[in-house]
């Protein structure tokens, strides 16, 4: 399989600051994402509880999503049906272009608080794609294990991409810019992750994604 960044069908590209940005609302970012951040929680956390049940034993849901996302129900849609239902991908997508925009909000990369619907700077675009023709039938029971070595990298460029915020907010507070090559590579993370998202957990392609920030 291909696994170049052109022939990748999912494109994340992120509008970095260009100009000054608000020290103030930089200083106190940490309380102000607070209420979206709950927002994305209880979105993102709907379908897990606790469940007592009619004998009055304490038992965990689990829920069928990754992180807001519907996994589990388009893994067999698609290995049982050939089909991955229209409303679910439309949801699947707005919810990761949502949170992207929350994440950049959280990472300083703007000012503008993050919308639950509109754009803004974060412009994802994932095809729609054709089950039968697009996709093969038995892989997405295994692209969560081919994907460990992404998630693996992964985790170290997050460690990193969080340094790079904690060095940007002083640089803010003192200069109002954030250093551009720390804004490209914290996007370059995003963009990484939300490849490796599009492949195992979205599974709208087949595409194994490119070990690359670009």
């Amino acid at each position: 399989m291909k696994s170049d960044v052109t022939s990748f069908p999912v494109t994340l590209k992120i509008d970095l600051p260009g100009r000054e940005l608000n020290r103030l609302t930089t200083a106190f970012r940490i309380f102000l994402i607070v209420p979206i951040a709950i927002v994305i929680g209880l979105i993102a956390g709907t379908t897990s509880g606790w469940d007592w049940g009619h004998t009055g034993q304490r038992a965990w849901q689990v829920g069928m999503t990754a992180g807001g996302v519907l996994f589990l129900p388009t893994l067999l849609m698609l290995v049982f049906r050939q089909k991955y239902p229209r409303w679910w991908f439309d949801w699947n997508v707005q919810f990761v272009r949502f949170g992207l925009r929350v994440a950049m909000y959280a990472a300083l990369l703007t000012d503008v608080y993050p919308s639950t619907d509109e754009e803004q700077a974060v412009h994802l675009k994932v095809p729609y794609p054709d089950a039968k023709k697009d996709l093969s039938q038995w892989l997405p029971l295994v692209k969560w294990f081919l994907a460990i070595p992404h998630v693996f990298v992964l985790i170290f460029l997050g460690i990193a991409a969080w340094v790079c915020v904690v060095i940007s907010w002083f640089a803010i507070l003192f200069t109002g810019r954030y250093p551009k090559e720390l804004a490209a590579f914290v996007a370059g993370v995003m963009r990484w992750g939300v490849r490796v998202c599009a492949y195992a957990f979205l599974l709208v392609t087949d595409v194994y994604p490119p070990f690359t920030l670009d």
